[in-house]
């Protein structure tokens, strides 16, 4: 891989992360394995935001700084655990997307067939046990879901990407925060539509004839038909409809019945 075009993508996706608010202060690394034993990584303790080509370092596969002015970042070993473990993987992006840092804290993963590109490009997205940042920890838990998973939440932290270049992996960050923020959208209004498993396999295809590795299953499917149900004061929610229920009530009538309950609990 190009070290001038690695370092420039780098600088770009911390600028990127940064901006989109993906990170706050000194949070988040960026790495690229740029020979088979030498990882170009963010350093520790520097805004990503504004990082300069100059600020950027080079370790070998045991962590050890042979080349750059700064120490590397000290979440360096779960990149290298990442590198070791996936031969094909180039690049690991961590960051603190807020909603999907949101649904690590509160233990819910994302795994629901609920969007096309997400079960194309990502699959489900596990959630990884909590280990403590900056040592081994963080990243033994990765293992078991490390082959077949490319985005994983982390456990009360955040979230790693993992891809064949910089922007790859960065942009997997990007849908991973895109669905967390459309999944919560829709969560807040009742209820999310899912993929059946007929749907689920026509997109499984398209992955395939892309030539895009992921979990098999792709995601949660839904194990019988959705039907309308109710939460636990009663009030109906959207959340059990599949995209292609034909229920007798129509959508607009649901909402319409969620909207006039909810106001009766409010007088």
């Amino acid at each position: 891989m190009n070290l001038h075009q690695a370092k420039l993508d780098i600088v770009e996706a911390g600028r990127r992360v940064y901006e989109r608010g993906f990170v706050a202060s000194n949070d988040g690394n960026i790495s690229c394995r740029i020979e088979e034993d030498r990882i170009l990584t963010t350093p520790t303790g520097m805004s990503k935001g504004f990082l300069k080509v100059e600020d950027l370092c080079i370790t070998d596969m045991d962590g050890t700084l042979v080349s750059g002015q700064k120490r590397p970042s000290s979440e360096i070993g779960m990149h290298i655990f990442l590198y070791r473990e996936r031969p094909d993987v180039r690049a690991v992006v961590h960051a603190h997307p807020p909603t999907a840092t949101g649904f690590a804290v509160a233990g819910v993963p994302l795994t629901m067939c609920v969007l096309p590109e997400v079960v194309i490009t990502l699959g489900a997205i596990p959630i990884v046990e909590y280990g403590t940042p900056g040592g081994p920890e963080i990243s033994e838990p990765i293992r078991q879901y490390v082959k077949d998973y490319d985005a994983y939440l982390l456990e009360n932290h955040g979230a790693t990407t993992i891809g064949s270049d910089v922007m790859n992996a960065y942009y997997k960050m990007e849908t991973l925060e895109h669905f967390a923020k459309i999944l919560f959208v829709a969560q807040q209004l009742g209820g999310y539509n899912e993929l059946n498993a007929e749907q689920v396999d026509k997109l499984v295809a398209i992955r395939n004839r892309m030539g895009l590795r992921g979990p098999d299953p792709a995601c949660d499917i839904p194990d019988a038909p959705a039907t309308q149900s109710t939460t636990n004061d009663g009030i109906p929610t959207i959340r059990t409809l599949s995209a292609s229920d034909t229920a007798q009530t129509s959508q607009d009538d649901l909402i319409g019945e969620i909207t006039r309950r909810v106001m009766e609990e409010l007088k």
